[in-house]
C-alpha cells in the first residue's frame, strides 16, 4: 500500500502531522515505515528505536507522527530470519482503533523517564508528561522530591 494514497503531511499548530485521506478500521495497516537502520548511538528528533542496538531514521510521512496518550495507532515491528544469519526488520503503522478521514494519525512514544518531556497532546486522558504509561509515577515521585 503506497502511504501517499493514504495519508498527507499537514502543518500543526506544533509543526507537523500525519492525516488520513480515508478511515480506517482498527486493526488496520496504514503502511510502512521506511528509513534507514542506524546504530542506536544516533539519535535525532524522529528516530525509532528497533530493538537496544538499532534505530530506524523514517522518512516522509512517517517522519511526522506526533504523540499523543490515547493514540489511534501504534507501530508493528516485524522481525523474520532470512538465510544466512540474515535478519529482515520492517515497521508499520497499524490502527489501534477507528479513524476517520481528515484525522490525525498518532502514536504513544512511551519515552523512558530520562527523556520524559511535558506533553501537550490535549487528550482528555493526557499523561502531561511523554513518558510509557508504566513509568509516570516514577516520573511524578522523582518530579516531587526535586
Amino acid at each position: 500500500m503506497k502511504s501517499k494514497r493514504v495519508v498527507k503531511v499537514k502543518r500543526t499548530i506544533l509543526g507537523k502531522g500525519v492525516f488520513a485521506k480515508r478511515s480506517f478500521k482498527p486493526d488496520k495497516i496504514v503502511g510502512e515505515i521506511c528509513g534507514d537502520i542506524m546504530n542506536s548511538d544516533f539519535e535525532s528528533d524522529y528516530c525509532m528505536h528497533l530493538d537496544r542496538k538499532t534505530v530506524l531514521e523514517p522518512v516522509r510521512p512517517f517522519r511526522f507522527l506526533n504523540h499523543n496518550c490515547t493514540p489511534n495507532c501504534e507501530l508493528l515491528l516485524w522481525k523474520r530470519r532470512k538465510g544466512a544469519g540474515k535478519r529482515v526488520r520492517r515497521l508499520w503503522l497499524r490502527t489501534i482503533r477507528r479513524v476517520k478521514k481528515g484525522e490525525q494519525l498518532t502514536i504513544d512514544y512511551a519515552w523512558p523517564v530520562d527523556a520524559a518531556i511535558p506533553c501537550l497532546c490535549t487528550s482528555e486522558r493526557c499523561r502531561k508528561w511523554i513518558v510509557a504509561e508504566a513509568d509516570l509515577p516514577k516520573l511524578l515521585r522523582r518530579n516531587m522530591s526535586a
